[in-house]
């Protein structure tokens, strides 16, 4: 029998604080969505969405190496600049480590939940190993129907001591096959804005825009409700590239981008924005542009704004790895994209852990994270941008 949740705060103690998450939520026997996870209308999934057909075909990365670099650069810089995301195939990532990712992901929310309990904030043996539920449960109007493990990386040898043991090795061998492929990527992008190849500066923006790395584990329970509730809410990521490898069972749906004018005019003539389902293709891996990549592109390159379906039939795991600066490096639009009258910056200078403040201070809601970051007067903007520097 379902335990009887008659106040709010019981629920809140028993998914969140005693580290129950939606699973043990689930495994008690509900049999329909509490009323902390039914999302407003406007928030909810619609049934329809743009086929899964408009979505471009994976980009081959290994041709990156050969004749065809040029199209496939393009096709990269194409896709960060309208949609922020697409998918990569022969990325360098051997596809035995991505199953047995997902594998581990399983394994570690299977247990009982004293195990996984232990890596709560405050109480997990490592501050940068930190198991949840939704993502800023206190500050949120509706809560995520979603668990997680996250794992920052420092060292080898504190991933190995402090990571779980059901997924540390194999998800520290990700890690780093996962940032070279990330760099390729990077190195790409970068080279379209104007730092050459021959620019030392170059290697050294890549490395400070990936200074910065942690990997999520996410579970999405069997949900009684899908269409009441969302796995993840409408959001882009804080960083400068999001990995994701997705399961079999798929649930990512992407907005198509609009210029800022444009999705202004939208909103006031009540116009629903464009959503598009990305269909998990086997063996490949999704790649999203983040608001840090935005901003050093001074708006050039688009950070994806996405979201996540529920199911009711079948649990489902999603495997996202970050890149990021490193707190304490400095942000701000590229010189060689504001360096005369006619291309002033959008956005201001400044440290990224007062970005991170304000992303993770706040509950999910689009690409509002950008705002901290825009300057809503250029006049008002009297310093010279930098990028991150080491």
């Amino acid at each position: 029998m379902a335990p009887c949740f008659e106040q709010g705060e019981s629920l809140f103690n028993f998914v969140v604080r005693d580290g129950n998450g939606v699973k043990g939520l689930v495994e008690s026997g509900l049999s329909k969505v509490p009323d902390q996870y039914i999302q407003p209308p406007n928030e909810r999934i619609p049934e329809k969405i743009i086929s899964a057909n408009s979505v471009d075909a994976p980009i081959d990365l290994s041709l990156l190496d050969g004749p065809s670099r040029d199209q496939v650069a393009e096709a990269i810089v194409k896709a960060a600049e309208s949609v922020g995301f697409f998918q990569v195939v022969n990325h360098g990532v051997p596809i035995q480590l991505l199953d047995s990712l997902k594998d581990s992901a399983h394994r570690f929310f299977g247990q009982p939940v004293e195990k996984k309990a232990a890596y709560l904030n405050g109480v997990s043996p490592s501050p940068f190993v930190k198991y949840g539920t939704s993502f800023v449960p206190g500050k949120e109007k509706a809560l995520e129907w979603k668990d997680y493990i996250s794992m920052t990386y420092t060292t080898d040898e504190d991933a190995l001591n402090y990571w779980p043991n059901h997924c540390r090795e194999v998800t520290l061998e990700y890690v780093k096959t996962a940032t070279e492929m990330v760099k390729k990527i990077l190195e790409v992008l970068i080279g379209h804005l104007g730092v050459t190849a021959d620019d030392q500066s170059r290697e050294e923006l890549v490395d400070a825009l990936t200074g910065n790395k942690f990997v999520n584990m996410n579970f999405y329970p069997t949900c009684p409700n899908p269409d009441l509730t969302v796995g993840v809410g409408r959001h882009s990521d804080v960083g400068t590239l999001t990995v994701l490898l997705q399961d079999g069972i798929g649930g990512l749906y992407v907005k198509l981008e609009e210029e800022e004018e444009e999705e202004a005019a939208a909103a006031a003539g009540g116009k629903q924005a464009q959503w598009m389902e990305v269909p998990p293709v086997p063996g490949a891996l999704v790649i999203n542009v983040g608001d840090t990549l935005q901003i050093v592109s001074n708006g050039k390159y688009k950070s994806a704004e996405h979201r996540v379906r529920t199911a009711s039939k079948q649990s489902r795991v999603s495997i996202p790895f970050f890149t990021t600066p490193l707190p304490t490096q400095k942000i701000g639009p590229l010189p060689q994209l504001v360096d005369n009258d006619d291309r002033v910056p959008r956005y201001r200078d400044f440290v990224f852990q007062e970005y991170l403040n304000n992303f993770f201070g706040n509950a999910h809601g689009g690409k509002k994270s950008l705002d901290f970051a825009k300057i809503t007067s250029l006049s008002s903007h009297a310093s010279q941008p930098s990028y991150p520097s080491p």
